[in-house]
């Protein structure tokens, strides 16, 4: 039975820790196909040295192949809350998930530069509305019921993609052709759609949803314009150059212009981005901003530390990271639990805290550090990602209505995507500017060093960033202005938290 579009998250919440199984079909049928997604952007990421040499093409020109890819999702995730009202949730799932499957079978074909970029972007469009769609399903499938616990599953794939990304890419690059690295997505696109067809609620009658294509006009080329400029750093001049200097200063003023016009009453915008004066939105986005920052611009790190200072290969810097991966496994368990029962604030404190003492030892590791103590460090990081990550991720749904949580879901991820290409970014140019002057071990050392130092810098600032989380979480959302309901689940009211 359809339900209000216009009861609060939580407010429908039954007493008691029971999860009904309806809603964990949910959250596995779109883990299933969510995954191949998480996955494909770090698998892919290792393996650019390989695509150009075998495709006969320039570092510069391979590039696209990941940043094509990000402007594509850049570009649709905007649009994702519109066509969720229009569609309905059950087709533009499986539409997006199709389009994924699609663009991964034909990347695997690709035999030249140009297609390969072009396939990737078609994988860019259905990722790009795949991943808010994620988030959006299970919390309106969940009713606001044990968002803590569910988030601790339905998160976990995007803290182990960049860690199992790499030592997957690392086996394929070693005994197999790069093609299995899209190959691989298919099995998971398959299952998804299976299972989207067998387990998802069927939709309403399609419905015409008017499009807001003067907030499209705004939001798509400000986003593409911070992370095209963002993604352009890591060449030579790094901020200085004029293709990270024009896009890094009309994306943001794009997006300003968007955020004024968003000031006034507009029930049809294309993301309301009023519910930001929902403090736990808010807030839950400044801190995975920091925390896309901190695990992005750090896994760019790690595997050049231990592939450049220490001499390892692709896969055995992959799997170092494997204890990363375990600590974010290992803290899981329990941090649903505590993040419905004792609110976000002192979990995501504690978390962030643990991130930088995992961090601080490799600001001072050179080439002969001992590995035990590295493989400790990382998995005493990983548990702290692991803690801060999912009560980030629940917070900012609590207390909004069904109505809202589309669009909650564009906001925190475009959060996490801008924090991840800025950390990427400042933390490419802190290495190479280190470089710049010196190839001697003890400058690559020195180098290597700063960029940590930097990276726990960021950590520490979300610790301090933390103190500002509620203390605790609201069970309704604060008054808003009553406004006609939409006719189905897929609508929304326009009003404001």
């Amino acid at each position: 039975m359809a339900q209000d579009p216009d009861t609060p998250v939580r407010e429908r919440a039954p007493r008691g820790d029971a999860v009904e199984p309806a809603v964990w079909h949910t959250v596995w049928t779109v883990l299933v196909g969510g995954t191949a997604v998480l996955l494909d952007t770090t698998i892919v990421a290792v393996a650019l040295h390989t695509l150009a040499t075998d495709l006969h093409a320039s570092v510069a020109t391979i590039q696209w192949v990941s940043t094509g890819y990000l402007l594509a999702m850049a570009v649709t995730i905007p649009i994702t809350g519109w066509a969720q009202r229009t569609l309905g949730s059950k087709r533009l799932w499986m539409a997006a998930l199709g389009i994924f499957l699609v663009g991964s079978v034909l990347s695997s074909l690709a035999r030249n530069p140009a297609c390969l970029i072009a396939f990737r972007v078609l994988q860019g469009v259905g990722g790009g509305v795949l991943m808010p769609l994620m988030s959006t399903l299970v919390m309106q499938a969940a009713g606001g019921r044990s968002i803590g616990r569910i988030m601790s599953v339905v998160s976990l794939p995007a803290a182990l993609g960049p860690i199992l990304g790499p030592v997957a890419g690392g086996i394929i690059l070693q005994h197999l052709h790069w093609s299995w690295m899209f190959w691989v997505n298919v099995p998971f696109c398959v299952a998804g759609l299976v299972l989207a067809a067998i387990v998802l609620p069927a939709d309403g009658p399609v419905r015409r949803a008017p499009l807001d294509v003067a907030g499209f006009a705004l939001m798509a080329p400000g986003l593409v314009g911070v992370l095209w400029g963002l993604s352009n750093t890591s060449r030579a001049g790094g901020f200085g150059r004029a293709d990270v200097l024009v896009p890094l200063l009309a994306g943001p003023v794009l997006l300003a212009v968007l955020v004024v016009r968003a000031l006034g009453p507009r029930p049809h915008a294309l993301v309301d981005l009023m519910l930001l004066r929902h403090r736990p939105l808010a807030s839950s986005s400044l801190l995975l901003f920091l925390t896309g920052l901190t695990l992005y611009g750090a896994m760019l790190l790690l595997p050049l530390y231990f592939q450049q200072l220490r001499g390892a290969t692709v896969l055995e810097s992959g799997l170092l990271l494997v204890p990363q991966g375990v600590g974010t496994l290992l803290s899981r368990s329990q941090v649903g639990r505590l993040s419905d029962t004792m609110g976000a604030r002192p979990i995501v404190i504690t978390g962030f805290a643990v991130v930088a003492i995992g961090t601080l030892p490799f600001a001072f590791a050179g080439s002969g550090t001992g590995y035990p103590l590295l493989l400790a460090a990382l998995l005493v990081r990983g548990i702290g990602l692991g803690i801060v990550m999912m009560p980030l991720m629940a917070l900012g749904f609590r207390g909004l209505r069904r109505s809202q949580v589309p669009d909650a879901s564009i906001i925190i991820r475009i959060a996490q995507q801008i924090g991840g290409s800025f950390g990427t970014a400042v933390l490419a140019v802190v290495l190479t500017s280190g470089l710049n002057s010196s190839t001697s071990p003890a400058a690559l050392e020195g180098a290597f060093h700063r960029s940590f130092w930097w990276a726990t810098g960021f950590t520490v600032a979300g610790v301090l960033v933390s103190l500002v989380l509620p203390a605790t979480v609201p069970d309704t959302a604060p008054d808003a202005e009553t406004e006609p309901a939409a006719g189905d689940d897929h609508g929304r009211t326009g009003s404001r938290p």
